[in-house]
């Protein structure tokens, strides 16, 4: 197992831990839009490693697990670490852009970082099946546009806790800069670049025309 990987499940582990019993903790390096929009910029990448509870935790550690040794593979370690923490980013500035004027807005979790990797895994290797519930397997590109599509629903419904502007950004974050570290994908698997390519620009004429 690949070291990077094994360094960064136990950063979530031993901060998501430490979170878990230390509420003033868990309070000072979480997303809040507030403390944020008052200087408080670590919070952006510092809530990537906190979660809500153990099974929260122990979720986006093993999509991570299982995902990371694709891109590993095709796009080695410094790009890996570049797709984890660029998602983790993108997640969190597109949290800010949808929720800024919600200064009440809190969030935690890898979903951003693990969401760009997953979905740079689908790009990497669109026909390997994923299983869900580890027995229905469909395509990665099937996965990777009907997740996204639901992440809008879940941001247009806002009738749950789940963060999935931040599941939507981590997405694109992967989409892009796997793309960027690998730009032949898009005429080996110019199809599935484009298909992959369909929810974010969705997303991005809802949010011009207010539909969001």
């Amino acid at each position: 197992m690949n070291l990077i990987l094994i360094g960064i499940i136990i950063a979530n582990v031993l901060i998501s831990y430490k979170g878990f019993s230390d509420l003033m903790f868990f309070r000072k390096y979480e997303f809040h839009v507030g403390s944020i929009r008052s200087g408080e910029q670590v919070r952006m990448v510092s809530s990537g490693f906190l979660h809500v509870d153990m099974m929260h935790l122990i979720f986006n550690m093993l999509t991570l697990y299982f995902f990371a040794p694709t891109v590993i593979e095709y796009l080695g370690n410094f790009s890996f670490i570049l797709v984890y923490f660029g998602s983790l980013i993108f997640g969190s500035l597109l949290t800010m852009v949808f929720h800024k004027n919600d200064y009440s807005y809190r969030a935690v979790g890898a979903s951003g970082a693990v969401t760009g990797i997953l979905y740079s895994a689908i790009l990497l290797h669109p026909d390997k099946d994923i299983y869900l519930y580890f027995f229905i397997g469909i395509p990665g590109y099937v996965f990777g546009i009907l997740y996204l599509l639901y992440s809008i629903y879940g941001m247009k419904a806002k009738n749950d806790n789940i963060g999935h502007t931040a599941h939507f950004g981590g997405a694109v974050g992967g989409y892009l800069i796997t793309l960027l570290r690998e730009p032949s994908l898009i005429t080996d698997h110019s199809l599935m670049t484009i298909l992959l390519a369909i929810p974010i620009v969705i997303l991005f004429v809802m949010a011009k025309m207010d539909k969001l």
